[in-house]
């Protein structure tokens, strides 16, 4: 199995691992051509987000490979004007993701916060929506189930965003379901890549 298909397979397994019966599960595939402005970075990337309002928890799964020029950032922008179009301002922590493996082209991404607390989010998120963490959670829940959010990673080459996905309910596996899924999203990553290399 490639490095790729590892970080994905981690990828998947840790969010089937920690994603709690009450977190809504959203999840994406990342690409150049859905980034905003398009481009043709043959870069591709999965992301699965579980958020539950209720118990202030954000877990943030993502893997990624191909990328033209090495990551600089990444995070959950919020919210669109329509859903799966459009830019937003970026919601969650600034400048990107803690522990984000940053100045590479391939790597895998977990980590779990507390949207309770005010350094989850953007200050700029925070303030446009009531100055609270509340008021946050409550706009970046309503704009998760609109499809209204997007994940990107930056890179060097691309600093407005080399790949992007938006971010759609994924419906809950059951518990028989959990090992095809870990098996499927590094399936469908490398589907995707066969074809656009065909394309």
């Amino acid at each position: 199995m490639n490095q790729h298909l590892r970080h994905c397979a981690a990828a998947a397994g840790l969010l089937l691992m920690t994603a709690t019966a009450s977190a809504a599960t959203y999840t994406a595939i990342l690409t150049g051509p859905k980034e905003s402005p398009a481009n043709t970075s043959p870069g591709i990337g999965a992301a699965v987000v579980a958020f539950d309002a209720a118990t202030h928890v954000l877990q943030v799964d993502v893997a990624f490979s191909g990328l033209l020029g090495p990551s600089t950032a990444s995070h959950i922008h919020c919210c669109t004007d329509m859903a799966d179009a459009g830019t937003a301002g970026i919601a969650t922590e600034t400048p990107t993701f803690g522990g984000f493996p940053m100045g590479v082209m391939n790597g895998a991404y977990s980590n779990t916060y507390n949207t309770s607390l005010a350094s989850s989010w953007n200050p700029a998120f925070l303030s446009s929506h009531g100055g609270t963490t509340a008021g946050a959670e409550k706009a970046f829940g309503a704009g998760l189930a609109s499809g209204e959010a997007y994940l990107n990673i930056h890179t060097s080459k691309y600093p407005a965003g080399e790949i992007r996905g938006f971010l759609v309910a994924a419906p809950v596996p059951e518990p028989a379901m959990l090992g095809m899924l870990g098996l499927g999203v590094p399936a469908v990553l490398l589907m995707a890549r066969r074809r656009r290399k065909q394309a």
